[in-house]
């Protein structure tokens, strides 16, 4: 089961019809994405579901009904097991951005983990799950696909948030620290961290 989040309301994807209490099934294959959307954004509708026959098929079929942006970005520890948080838009968020040119996913993630924050000797670990949100830009839905990985690193540098990016702070934040800070932050990076 896939879900694609519109702010903190997830589409799920599934081959199951349920009775509907607090969410609203909707046929994949005809759906009006738009107006979907704007239910989700306007009503206290929790959830929506897009129902389809195959379950292997459902995210691409989705995923061709709106511009694709590939993003990557980082869950990164330090030496003491903390996290790297970066606050933009007034939410904690983990660092993250747009793949440029032919670099590769893993490229991506660590670039734009250190031009948002600063840090680097960055190594990967392993891969995380992807997420999927729908935004608006220039009046246009698009769903960004961002890949995560889990890094390491031994930086003890000063931390640089990248304001041209609306980033107005970088913390290593600990285990209570993350706590708190998930409760300003988003559904997808809940679901990460």
């Amino acid at each position: 089961m896939h879900k694609i989040f519109v702010n903190d309301k997830p589409i799920i994807l599934t081959t199951k019809v349920e009775k509907e209490e607090g969410f609203k099934n909707y046929l994949l294959k005809t759906v009006d994405l738009a107006k979907v959307i704007r239910t989700l954004n306007r009503t206290k509708l929790k959830e929506a579901r897009f129902i389809g026959k195959k379950e292997k098929k459902l995210l691409k079929k989705l995923l061709k009904k709106l511009p694709n942006v590939i993003a990557g970005g980082g869950k990164v520890y330090n030496d003491n097991g903390d996290v790297l948080f970066i606050y933009r838009n007034d939410k904690w968020d983990l660092p993250k951005g747009k793949t440029e040119g032919n670099e590769t996913i893993e490229r991506t993630a660590i670039r734009e983990v250190t031009e948002e924050t600063g840090v680097g000797g960055l190594k990967i670990t392993k891969p995380l799950e992807t997420t999927y949100h729908i935004f608006k830009r220039n009046g246009r839905y698009k769903i960004k696909i961002t890949y995560w990985f889990e890094m390491k690193t031994s930086f003890k540098g000063k931390l640089y948030p990248q304001e041209n990016e609306g980033i107005t702070k970088v913390e290593w934040l600990n285990k209570e620290q993350t706590k708190k800070a998930l409760k300003n932050s988003y559904a997808n990076i809940k679901s990460l961290v």
